[in-house]
């Protein structure tokens, strides 16, 4: 049975390239194949929704959308947060990452604040939640500002 699928799969395509010149002279040159930047642009851009609460400033706290390519949204900071995410991909970061679990962390509290991130980065799915509870937590929400507020 391989033997046949191989067999069948072979002629598909000598037929394919029989036809290709034929095609080409009706139609002219066929077209190039696009970047894959272009063919999966859609795939590749940035919504989150950034939830943040707890942080003692009204102004920091709420649901804000932020939207990538181009910037926009209801984020206070879209352009920059925009250019943060941007940066940490260049560096080949996952800014979404939790914290090892055999991290060691230094045992201060940063207080209250949380944020949750769901949405999609890069054309992968993100649903997770910062907060500032040891020292690794908060140096992970502070290496994601400003796409979270600056808070202390």
């Amino acid at each position: 049975m391989l033997r046949r699928l191989a067999l069948t799969a072979v002629a598909s395509l000598a037929a394919l390239s029989a036809a290709a010149p034929a095609a080409t002279a009706a139609t002219g040159p066929l077209p190039l194949p696009l970047p894959l930047h272009l063919l999966h642009a859609d795939d590749a851009r940035t919504r989150l929704t950034v939830t943040v609460s707890g942080t003692g400033d009204p102004a920091a706290e709420g649901v804000f959308e932020l939207k990538c390519g181009p910037a926009g949204g209801s984020h206070p900071a879209a352009q920059r947060a925009c250019d943060r995410l941007e940066e940490l991909a260049g560096e080949g970061a996952d800014p979404f990452a939790p914290v090892p679990g055999d991290a060691m962390c230094t045992q201060q509290f940063g207080g209250p604040a949380t944020a949750r991130v769901t949405g999609t980065w890069r054309g992968r799915g993100i649903d997770t939640v910062f907060d500032r509870t040891n020292g690794c937590a908060i140096s992970r929400w502070n290496g994601l500002r400003p796409v979270l507020p600056n808070v202390r």
